[in-house]
């Protein structure tokens, strides 16, 4: 009888998967097998609850010898799916199916409205723009809204008004087939996770409790890919046009791409050798490094900018884009030299925003395709992107003994910490330890081989 309930229960966990979207049809028989495994041992396994008995679980089958380290973990998350979403789902009070409903979890309460899709999408990208999200951020807050709400009218469908029932665990499944479904990095999932938490707060008012703790991935700390004073050398050699020099002034910088792409011209100090950064991640200011020997290079290319400027003013445009509420404040600045992008675009184009046709600057993607041609030419082991100049400006400059809270500021660095990450870099590189295979003819020599 009792086995008759355990199949019963798998088999709705099964059909529970798939109505969800949480794992690929036919894949579902495989983490049906891990439950099962589990709830036939879990008597003999010690400890009080499901949590304490999977880690013994788990070691129980890293010992087998047929299991992969794949597949134990594929057997951990089949575990956490049927306590932590089927059980958990199965056992909470029914939601009410009124305009709106209130849940009750860990004594709080948690709101569960029904939505139309377009309105709360024509809201969120409201509430975007009032707090003045940066337009690649509402780009992709709104990629992951669309996706979500894709996802609920799958699962949950859609009332005769158009109305979509959001709940937590929703929110929760969501987030879940997008880890075990499409398998997507923890970076990503974190996006979609804040992007759903922006959703939540500000336009659905739905309360999330401790979930906001709990459904974010850990993500471990990475050393970053960092190029040798010879490679890259040999990498800005190969680089030519006004992608090179973009490239050499990130590096000679520091800067990050979109950083270098909105540099104005007001921006670049030639007489102190300083390059200011404007409202940079954070909307921080910050002054950095402006290397003497891409000045050159830089004023000439500044004066065929010009140019296409006094070139765009007689066609009657050469206006630019200008932050917040200035072009009403200063009506002339947006035609004015100083306020033009360094690397402007090679075309006009209509504003996404204000509709306006305007010279904006240069896309990220052909700055990111020449370091790309770049790096094959080079032949490049390593995965260097554009970000990766930035590293090795910093790496460089401590081998160069530059102070480490120097470099912070050239970085725009919130706390030193962050930069403390190059000193582990240039542990190695300065002063490597030597392999004890490397000196193991030394230590045996004298003694007797056996």
């Amino acid at each position: 009888m009792y086995k008759n309930t355990i199949e019963q229960r798998l088999t709705s966990y099964g059909e529970y998967l798939l109505k969800h979207s949480m794992v690929l049809p036919g894949r579902e028989k495989y983490f049906i097998t891990w439950v099962r495994g589990f709830l036939n041992r879990e008597q003999l396994l010690k400890g009080r609850s499901w949590e304490d008995k999977l880690p013994q679980y788990l070691e129980t089958l890293s010992v087998e010898i047929n299991i992969q380290p794949w597949q134990v973990d594929q057997a951990e998350q089949a575990v956490r799916l049927y306590f932590q979403n089927y059980q958990a789902q199965k056992n909470a009070p029914p939601v009410q199916t009124a305009t709106t409903a209130v849940i009750s979890t860990n004594e709080r309460q948690i709101h569960s409205e029904r939505f139309n899709r377009e309105q709360a999408m024509e809201n969120a990208r409201e509430w975007l723009r009032i707090k003045h999200y940066a337009y690649k951020t509402e780009q992709s807050y709104m990629g992951w809204c669309k996706r979500f709400f894709h996802y609920s009218e799958q699962c949950e469908g859609v009332d005769e008004g158009g109305g979509i029932l959001v709940t937590p665990q929703l929110i929760k499944n969501f987030l879940v087939q997008l880890a075990t479904r499409e398998n997507v990095a923890k970076s990503t999932q974190n996006q979609a996770f804040s992007a759903l938490l922006f959703l939540c707060r500000n336009v659905l008012h739905i309360e999330l409790s401790d979930m906001e703790a709990n459904l974010r991935a850990k993500v471990g700390k990475k050393l970053p890919v960092v190029l040798s004073p010879v490679e890259t050398s040999n990498l800005l050699a190969l680089l030519s046009g006004t992608s090179g020099l973009m490239l050499r002034l990130i590096y000679s910088a520091g800067l990050r791409l979109s950083e270098c792409t909105k540099l104005r011209v007001k921006d670049l100090d030639f007489e102190q050798d300083l390059l200011f950064v404007r409202s940079g991640k954070g909307d921080k200011d910050r002054a950095t490094i402006l290397a003497k020997k891409i000045q050159p290079e830089l004023q000439t290319h500044l004066q065929r900018v010009k140019e296409l400027h006094e070139q765009d003013l007689a066609d009657g445009f050469g206006e630019v884009f200008l932050p917040g509420a200035l072009d009403r404040k200063y009506p002339a600045a947006p035609k004015e030299w100083g306020w033009q992008y360094v690397f402007p675009s090679a075309r006009l184009s209509i504003d996404p925003r204000s509709k306006k046709t305007r010279r904006h600057h240069v896309s990220d993607s052909s700055v990111q395709n020449a370091m790309k041609k770049a790096v094959r030419s080079s032949a490049l082991v390593k995965q260097a992107s554009v970000h990766t100049l930035r590293h090795s400006f910093a790496t460089h400059l401590l081998l160069n003994g530059v102070d480490l809270r120097q470099i912070q500021d050239y970085l725009g660095h919130k706390s030193v910490e962050t930069t403390m990450i190059y000193t582990h870099v240039v542990k190695n590189m300065r002063n490597p330890a030597v392999s004890p295979l490397d000196m193991l003819e030394t230590m045996t020599s004298g003694t007797q081989k056996v």
